[in-house]
Parts: structure tokens; C-alpha cells; sequence
């Protein structure tokens, strides 16, 4: 993993733009592993809409999870900018909550459980599906995460592509409200959001994030008033609706 010394610490304001990976096929045809699931050709042309919209932007560090479907994000965002483009780093603590397993009868009830499992993340032991990654223990590795990225690489405008969990857990964070906001956080496929941290240096010489301001969230350059996205992203990836009723126990 990739890490650099900072020479000059690097106060002040500092910008995140977190996108979701784009489209990706969880039931194609000879698929075993779905953390090695790339993008579909929608997910393609979504990520190259955000790049369009992102071309402009000096981006002086680049992140991704390190998952195929956030590296491929990224690529396509970062071929249509116009400006000098940053090496890619992968960072783990940025990946997606790891699911438990789960016997249900229809893809439906799948994608509805998975939707709903976010409005219990504030229970006592909650995990991400049953025996999945405790909310908690997400939480704590993802706030690493961001707080490493301020603290160990210098920049001062960065993107950073993860995953539907992760970016929920981020603003959640961002807000104050911690895991009882990440239900209220819809994250589209190939979103952006734009995060500024503002960052100081304490006594000891560390850097320290005393407030985080969320400028804009969940932005679809391919489609900027969400006239075609009535369902919510868990249900257009499964290209199903499931009425968002929660699935009887």
C-alpha cells in the first residue's frame, strides 16, 4: 500500500469527491467471486459521464478500494480529464461491508433485505446481512480510513471511488449523525459527492479534522434531475422493485 511522508503538513481546506463504482453485474453468467465483478456497459457510460462532469477538476490524489469495479470507475473518470492525472492508490479500509450469508427464496427478497439491513445498523451487534461485518466494526475502519488519508497523503483536492456501504458510513460521519444517518444516504450507481475537511495541526504535530461539510451529494452527471431513476439504486441494480417493503421475517 502506498503511503507518503508529508513534508509540509497540509492545513486547511481540503476537498473529497467520493463516488460509488459504476454498474456491475452481480448474476453474470460464470460469475463465482463477486468482489472481481466489473463493470456492465451501463456502468461503463455512467462512469464516463461522471468524468465528463469531473474533467476539469485538478484531482492531486487519486483512491479506490482496490475492488476491480472502483478501479475501472476510476480509470474512466480520470481518461476524460484535462488535467495532469495522479498515479491510483488502493485502500482496503475503503471497501465494501462485508455481507453475511443469506437463504432466500427470490432475487427480490435479496435486494430488499440487503436495502433495508442499513435502517438496523444502529443495533446492538447489527451486522450487514447474518454473520456479515458488525455496522460497527465498518464504521471504525472506514473513519480510519478518511482520517489516514488527511494525515498521510498530501492534498489538497482528491477523488476517492468506493462502494454503496462505504460512502454511506462516510456521510453518516460527515454529519454527525453517525450509523443512525446511513439509511437516509441513497448512493446511485456512479454518484458523486463532495466532501471539504477542514484540517489542523495539533500540538503534537498530527493533523486533526475539526469539521467535515458535505457540499453535494449523490450526483448523476447521467442524469442530473433523477428523472430516470425512480427506484433506488439496490433496485436498478437488481433491475427489480420491490415496492420498498420490508421483507417479513
Amino acid at each position: 500500500m502506498e503511503k507518503e511522508t508529508q513534508k509540509v503538513k497540509l492545513t486547511g481546506r481540503r476537498r473529497l469527491y467520493l463516488m460509488r463504482h459504476g454498474h456491475v453485474d452481480y448474476f453474470a453468467p460464470g460469475l463465482t467471486d463477486f468482489r472481481t465483478v466489473p463493470l456492465t456497459e451501463t456502468g461503463r457510460a455512467q462512469a464516463e459521464a461522471a468524468g465528463e462532469a469531473l474533467a476539469d477538476i485538478a484531482f492531486e490524489r487519486v483512491f479506490t478500494s482496490g475492488l476491480p469495479r472502483t478501479r475501472e470507475t476510476a480509470e474512466l473518470v480520470l481518461g476524460a480529464n484535462r488535467q495532469s492525472v495522479p498515479d491510483m492508490v488502493d485502500r482496503p479500509d475503503f471497501e465494501e461491508l462485508r455481507g453475511g450469508k443469506v437463504v432466500v427464496p427470490t432475487r427480490e427478497e435479496l435486494a430488499a433485505r440487503l436495502a433495508f439491513s442499513f435502517d438496523d445498523a444502529t443495533g446492538e451487534g447489527a451486522s450487514f446481512l447474518p454473520g456479515g461485518e458488525l455496522f460497527a466494526d465498518a464504521y471504525a475502519r472506514i473513519r480510519r480510513g478518511i482520517e489516514e488519508l488527511i494525515a498521510q497523503y498530501a492534498w489538497k483536492s482528491a477523488l476517492l471511488v468506493a462502494h454503496d456501504g462505504t460512502n454511506r458510513i462516510l456521510l453518516g460521519h460527515a454529519c454527525g449523525a453517525g450509523l443512525a444517518g446511513i439509511p437516509h444516504f441513497e448512493q446511485d450507481l456512479a454518484c458523486v459527492n463532495v466532501l471539504d475537511f477542514d484540517v489542523v495541526q495539533d500540538e503534537e504535530g498530527s493533523l486533526k479534522i475539526i469539521r467535515m461539510v458535505i457540499k453535494a451529494v449523490n450526483l448523476t452527471a447521467y442524469d442530473v434531475v433523477k428523472a430516470g431513476l425512480p427506484k433506488t439504486s439496490l433496485e436498478h441494480l437488481f433491475d427489480i422493485d420491490f415496492g420498498g417493503a420490508r421483507p417479513v421475517e
